[in-house]
């Protein structure tokens, strides 16, 4: 049944084009016409030892993607079309991916675990294949070592594929022993030993049972633990990333091996090659990751019987671990700070010690001062930037009463070292440290201002002129002065930085312009501060924040004038647009919030809008999204005046509504018509319809990423809010659409956080759809074509009330919905509101809710319930 397909894959890897595209096209045809033939072809190809490696390594590829995508809905159809093959046809490429393990050709193994591993996770969740683990296992003795390689690599993908769940315990059980059996030291065959220490990695969710149980934790460690010590430098690193997955894993467990994994991991930082000792130091921040979670979490105060004790791990390691990741801080790169994608073992050490002084707070300052105080002055530049670097470390987590006495003494230092200091690296992470500190000991709410009225000239002078140093150093610069005007912005009316206003403007814009703008984020970062300077300014400097818009449209405009440029020149054009529609965006809604500043902009509003529609005809996904956003700042500015431009913008919101592949921007475009509708009430009624349309088949979509749908809902409350009861004719399609959307997230017994996150997200988007349409016809003579709906809306208020796993912002939207219900519908509502199970209930518990917003909302309903019930 299978077809020769070896010469069309060889020339689908050809040189020459023409060849390539036209064996594509052929394969793409075969698939279309006859997908079991193809894919039985394709899986023979694999087996077969007769043929090319190349031709072999393709058809394997080519079964993967059929059988997997990253879009959801695509997955989707994959498994669906997999799932209706016929039985036969599927039964027989499993037997050729099966023997293919045995294949002497690494690559054609290799590919047939992966592809083993897709059928798996889409076959076994359905109870198919159950015999595929059994021979899987049945597979390794007796068989050369490339074989028992082949089956522990699969084993492991399998376990990377498919969740818990899907394998029964006794099948895990023996995964485990043949894994952890071939990890052992006493495995002759390296390849063996590494495929086992992977396939352990994957396999380590599937082992709860196993670490419960002391004997069988025991060897399991006692194997990961001596597999660090391997000649081979792999399976020391694969090792290591075990151990880290354990410890975020089983923290709990790891209580009596602690101190043997300290003493391995600080040989393997000391002793070992870098990719080993980044994982010995990436176990350490594991640790502390799960020390923060739960210390933020239970706020630290456990009891003996305490759920989730913390075990205080890197408290009793710190004496130990401080000096080992200083040590570290000393190995840095001579271009690491050029390389974004830079990561050694300088920058792993820099990230664990954050960490660890988030963990521990102000036990871990004694410890890193003397460090400190060495080396800030010393000769070797390496020294001088380790010790800034574990300066600008310890700010985050100790208490201000602790640093702030010490950054009185250092600032000063600080500030001349990123001048004067001759090395790049220092003044790079000297900009960085001082960042820090405006971000965590400077603000409204700090006591003990670092930052005063006469050091405050200096370090603005300080930061401007660094922004003319190299890239890497004036972007962090331009980081610290974000953070300088962040710290101000709760101040009212006047602030410090008035008197600098225009020159930081100026040195920002300067910055953009800069020949070597595009490296190190330097132009994104210097338009990231100069919205957060005209974010944070005050009405002393409304007038200059004025003349900014015409430069920002100056800027804007000459963007639109490029012509004919390279896909790299339109990149740079797109990327250069989205920053300044950014900057106009926090532009606009700084001078909208006051009508004095309202008023002197509106002479700007006409130029801004053709400005935007220019950059939609450039249509970019990236633009649109800022664009969009932009023109949702400046419908809320010009409010019911926004009608004039609606005919020219509308095809772009539809365009918006309609981009299903970049959701995001959907998303926006979908917040966008929110603001629409709240600037021009009723006078968006003629563009309704189309938008109606547009956003009823985004939700019947199953193309479209699931976080836009949320919002859409949110926005039928909006439309029905601004047109009233002109949204009567709507009401037969977006109904439906609530209700079955209720049902499905009534309920979430067995679901991740993740999803009941979600769930919350799509239940406040129903209620503020039902909020706005019962608010909207309030006091029309046609409330009554509501009264049909009001039992469903209740229904969903009672589930989601029982399920109890409604987050805050459900809670208030739920029992608004409660309040806009009785106050719509009058008596109509009262009588079903007595007969409702637990609206009594949950009046009840948001009364005395602690939440001061959700108990206003809930005070309202009372009345409105009552008003309701006493008509």
């Amino acid at each position: 049944m299978a077809m020769e397909v070896t010469q069309v894959l060889l020339s689908a890897q050809s040189v020459d084009s023409t060849v390539r595209k036209h064996s594509e096209e052929t394969l793409k045809q075969f698939q279309e016409q006859n997908l079991p033939v193809f894919l039985l072809s394709l899986s023979a190809e694999l087996a077969s030892e007769e043929k090319p490696v190349d031709s072999r390594r393709l058809a394997g590829l080519i079964l993967k993607n059929a059988l997997d995508a990253k879009e959801q809905h695509r997955k989707y159809e994959l498994v669906q079309r997999w799932l209706s093959l016929d039985v036969a046809v599927k039964s027989q490429i499993r037997a050729y991916l099966l023997q293919t393990l045995s294949s002497t050709v690494s690559d054609a193994r290799s590919t047939a675990s992966q592809v083993i591993a897709k059928v798996a996770g889409i076959e076994l969740p359905q109870k198919q294949w159950p015999e595929l683990i059994g021979s899987l296992l049945s597979n390794v003795h007796q068989v050369p070592p490339h074989v028992k390689q082949a089956t522990l690599e699969t084993l492991g993908y399998i376990c990377e594929e498919v969740s818990p769940d899907a394998i029964e315990q006794d099948q895990v059980n023996k995964i485990l022993t043949l894994v952890v059996q071939g990890m052992n030291a006493n495995e002759a065959n390296i390849d063996v030993r590494l495929a086992a220490t992977r396939a352990l990695y994957n396999a380590l969710g599937f082992a709860q049972a196993n670490f419960s149980n002391d004997m069988e934790r025991d060897y399991i460690m006692r194997v990961v633990c001596e597999a660090t010590l391997s000649p081979e430098v792999k399976i020391r690193q694969a090792s290591y990333e075990c151990l880290v997955s354990i410890g975020s894993t089983y923290y709990e467990k790891l209580a009596p091996y602690i101190q043997d994994i300290f003493n391995i991991t600080s040989k393997a930082v000391r002793e070992d090659e870098e990719q080993v000792a980044l994982q010995a130091i990436e176990f350490w921040s594991s640790i502390c990751d799960e020390e923060i979670d739960i210390l933020e979490e239970y706020g630290g105060d456990f009891t003996a019987d305490s759920d989730v004790p913390c075990y205080y791990f890197i408290k009793q390691a710190l004496p130990a671990l401080v000096p080992l990741l200083l040590e570290t801080l000393l190995k840095q790169e001579e271009d690491q700070d050029q390389d974004e994608g830079a990561w050694n073992l300088a920058m792993a050490g820099g990230t664990c010690l954050g960490l660890v002084v988030r963990t521990v707070g102000d036990d871990i300052v004694p410890l890193v001062m003397p460090f400190i105080e060495e080396n800030l002055s010393k000769e070797d530049w390496r020294r001088r930037e380790a010790a800034t670097y574990a300066f600008g470390s310890i700010l985050e987590g100790p208490s201000p009463d602790k640093l702030t006495p010490i950054v009185n003494v250092a600032l000063n230092f600080m500030l001349t070292a990123l001048t004067k200091d001759p090395s790049s690296h220092v003044k790079d992470t000297t900009a960085w440290t001082l960042g820090r500190i405006f971000e965590f000991l400077h603000g409204s709410a700090v006591e003990n201002p670092i930052i005063t009225p006469s050091n405050c000239q200096q370090i603005v002078t300080v930061l401007l002129e660094s922004m003319k140093d190299a890239p890497n150093v004036a972007e962090k610069a331009c980081g610290a002065l974000y953070f300088l005007t962040q710290g101000y912005e709760d101040l009212g009316s006047t602030s410090p930085l008035t008197p600098y206003f225009q020159d930081i403007v100026q040195c920002l814009l300067n910055v953009t312009h800069r020949e070597d703008a595009a490296e190190s984020r330097l132009r994104s970062s210097a338009y990231e501060t100069l919205n957060e300077v005209v974010r944070c300014s005050t009405e002393e400097t409304a007038r200059l924040v004025l003349e900014l818009v015409q430069v920002i449209m100056q800027e804007l405009h000459k963007t639109l004038e490029a012509q004919k440029l390279s896909s790299d020149e339109r990149e740079k054009q797109n990327e250069l647009q989205g920053l300044l529609c950014g900057c106009l965006q926090v532009i606009i809604q700084k001078l909208g919030v006051s009508e004095a500043t309202k008023f002197a902009f509106m002479q700007y509003a006409d130029q801004i809008m053709s400005l935007l529609l220019g950059v939609f005809a450039c249509r970019s996904a990236t633009v649109h999204e800022e664009a969009m956003l932009s023109i949702g700042a400046l419908a809320y500015a010009t409010g019911p005046n926004f009608a004039k431009y609606m005919p020219d913008f509308y095809k772009y919101l539809e365009m918006g509504l309609q981009n299903f592949e970049e959701y995001q921007v959907c998303s926006v475009t979908v917040g966008i018509v929110g603001d629409i509708c709240r600037a021009l009430e009723d006078k968006i009624l003629p563009y309704c319809d189309g938008i109606m349309t547009q956003l009823l088949k985004d939700l019947s979509s199953n193309q479209l990423h699931r976080s836009v749908k949320p919002p859409i809902f949110s926005c039928f409350g909006d439309i029905a809010l601004a047109i009233g009861e002109n949204f009567e004719k709507y009401l037969m399609y977006a109904m439906p659409m609530l209700q079955s959307a209720a049902e499905l997230s009534a309920h979430t017994s067995g679901a991740d956080d993740e999803m009941i996150e979600y769930t919350n997200l799509l239940r406040n988007g129903i209620l503020e759809a039902y909020s706005g349409i019962f608010q909207g016809f309030k006091n029309s003579p046609k409330t009554q074509l509501l009264i049909p709906y009001a039992p469903h809306a209740l229904q969903f208020l009672d589930s989601i009330y029982m399920e109890k796993d409604m987050d805050d912002i459900v809670m208030k939207t739920a029992i608004e919905v409660l309040g806009d219900l009785a106050d719509t519908l009058g008596s109509n509502a009262g009588s079903l509101i007595q007969q409702s199970m637990s609206c009594k209930d949950f009046l009840n518990e948001c009364l005395s809710s602690e939440d001061h917003l959700i108990k206003e909302s809930a005070e309202w309903a009372r009345l409105a319930i009552s008003r309701a019930i006493s008509v």
